[in-house]
């Protein structure tokens, strides 16, 4: 039976992407891609993660005031109650500034340090997706009702289709493109998306067989690493570690262990 307090941080928590998901959509200017000044587009997008993120936290304060809150956009308060929300109000954002639907709105909820609840919504791809720890995976789509999800049977490494994401330090960026250049002839192939929140999922959901990526932020990686795990994906970042800014590996059991040791030989987590 699921714990009561979990279903209401999950109502919570999918209410608030859902509110801040429509302001995201709906606020987008049509144009915003094409602004005459270069950093005309990058302010309205700034302007509207902190807008989310603002939302969120001001819905989670109200309903639930003693919780902690650590947020993409600054929000940082320690609570008391036990609980903290991890927030990435929009995580995608090169994806939103040019209209591209691959972006979400991610909430996750930690009791004493273990995250219970996660939720990524993608408004326009019309996907939401949940996990509460111990309830598996589900998913509303254009499909009726909800959807539990399961990761794909692991095929050979050689027909793995493996996602990941690549750094905006051109530096870090220059060595993910190697170790990925080392990686594509092991591999069925590699895709790049843009949101780690919804790869994670897109794993979850069965549409890839694994994950990884370096220089991830814990709002990055909270709701979606509970959501793959929930629907039988394994996580992880180097051998005998947890996911981390060093790096987060994902992937379908009998893909992971070694894609992982790939990628640790591959010196994936360093320059």
């Amino acid at each position: 039976m699921t714990d009561p307090l979990h279903t209401d941080l999950l109502d919570l928590a999918q209410e608030a992407a859902r509110r801040a998901g429509a302001l995201l959509r709906d606020g987008r200017p049509a144009d915003l891609a094409v602004a005459a000044t270069k950093s005309s587009p990058i302010d309205v997008v700034t302007e509207m993660d902190i807008a989310a993120e603002k939302l969120i936290t001001g819905l989670i304060a109200e309903r639930r005031p003693d919780d902690g809150v650590l947020g993409e956009e600054g929000a940082a308060t320690e609570g008391t109650s036990g609980i903290r929300w991890v927030i990435d109000p929009l995580d995608g954002t090169v994806n939103y500034l040019y209209g591209l639907p691959t972006w979400a709105v991610s909430i996750a909820a930690e009791q004493d340090g273990e995250t219970v609840v996660g939720v990524v919504t993608a408004p326009m791809r019309g996907e939401t997706f949940h996990a509460v720890l111990g309830g598996g995976a589900w998913a509303t789509g254009a499909w009726d009702g909800e959807r539990r999800l399961a990761c794909r049977p692991a095929p050979p490494l050689d027909q793995a289709l493996v996602s990941t994401g690549f750094n905006y330090v051109a530096e870090v960026r220059a060595h993910q493109a190697g170790v990925a250049q080392r990686l594509i002839p092991l591999l069925r192939d590699i895709r790049r998306g843009g949101s780690a929140a919804v790869d994670l999922c897109d794993l979850a959901a069965g549409r890839l067989d694994g994950y990884y990526e370096r220089g991830l932020h814990p709002w990055d990686l909270a709701a979606g690493d509970l959501i793959a795990r929930e629907a039988g994906a394994l996580t992880g970042g180097r051998p005998g570690e947890g996911p981390s800014g060093d790096l987060a590996v994902a992937a379908t059991p009998g893909v992971f262990e070694p894609l992982q040791r790939l990628l640790e030989d591959f010196g994936a987590w360093h320059d």
